[in-house]
């Protein structure tokens, strides 16, 4: 019988730790955890993820401060508040919402945060430190670093001798989640839209990573039996069977066929998207700790 792995009970678990850590953090050396969320113009899905970040950052005992700057701010004013926030003691994590008006360099804005409050894990330290396997002082991105933990729970920490297949080869999902699971001694292969054969190489994987942003892009015959599979991808599709203009949320697995062979899978939703937010918690908690000289928790 096919695992479903609830991405809700798990994220749940880890922003437990991080109350429990961030209280007895006060407590013993009074220093609470800061997050600052930076969120530049009006786009409604950004202003929802914005409000779900800053509301889970309260719930876990977290200084929380939203920066909300007008569409027509320039690049030199969105730089000047990432330099004050740096230098901010109080602030021990720093995101910048995406995607930035068409006006501001993206890249250079995400370089500007110090690679030690980079809770989201852009920067080129960071992105260096994990593809050199430092995992001890690197930030790792919210969503792969949210993947590996599921992954974990079904298959343990160790991963000697299985083989993942990652389907994307971003930079915010694919390429650090090629790197997590080689730091986990799996054979990885990174697969893209110019992959040869890609239901074939599909099917070799014990661990299959989707993170294509194409929905339902990988046929339940692509998966292994009891092939564990995470699907990183959020796609909203027309849904006329709910009532006209209506659409429902789908991963880039087909999950009906996907889960009649895979061992362990994630729905979509509720699966790997909570752990994106109690990643960014996570993350967040061991910058403030890594501040206060206290080692932080292991999740």
């Amino acid at each position: 019988m096919t695992d479903i792995i609830d991405g809700k009970i798990v994220a749940e678990s880890v922003v437990e730790t991080v109350r429990r850590a961030t209280a007895d953090l006060v407590a013993s050396h009074g220093v609470q955890p800061g997050l600052a969320v930076v969120i530049v113009g009006e786009d409604p899905a950004s202003q929802v993820y914005v409000s779900s970040k800053g509301k889970k950052a309260k719930e876990c005992g977290f200084l929380s401060v939203q920066h909300t700057l007008p569409a027509e701010t320039g690049e030199a004013d969105l730089l000047k508040l990432i330099a004050d926030l740096n230098a901010d003691d109080t602030i021990h994590g720093i995101l910048v919402q995406l995607p930035l008006p068409d006006h501001i360099d993206s890249g250079k804005v995400i370089q500007a945060i110090a690679p030690e409050k980079d809770v989201d894990g852009f920067s080129f330290v960071n992105v260096g430190k994990l593809g050199t396997g430092e995992m001890d002082s690197a930030f790792v991105p919210c969503t792969p670093a949210g993947s590996m933990l599921l992954i974990e729970r079904v298959r343990g920490k160790d991963l000697s001798g299985l083989n993942a297949v990652v389907i994307g080869r971003s930079n915010i999902v694919g390429k650090p989640m090629a790197n997590l699971l080689l730091a986990a001694n799996c054979t990885v292969t990174v697969a893209h839209s110019r992959t040869r054969d890609l239901p074939a190489l599909a099917r070799t994987a014990d661990i299959l990573v989707a993170a294509v942003g194409r929905p339902e892009m990988i046929k339940g015959d692509w998966v292994k039996p009891g092939a564990t599979v995470i699907d990183v991808g959020i796609n909203r599709i027309p849904a006329p069977e709910n009532g006209e203009g209506k659409t429902r949320l789908v991963g880039d697995v087909e999950f009906a066929g996907a889960s009649e062979a895979a061992g362990a899978i994630t729905p979509v939703p509720g699966g790997v998207g909570p752990m994106t937010i109690a990643m960014l918690m996570a993350n967040t908690l061991v910058s403030a700790s890594r501040a206060a000289g206290v080692e932080p928790p292991a999740f």
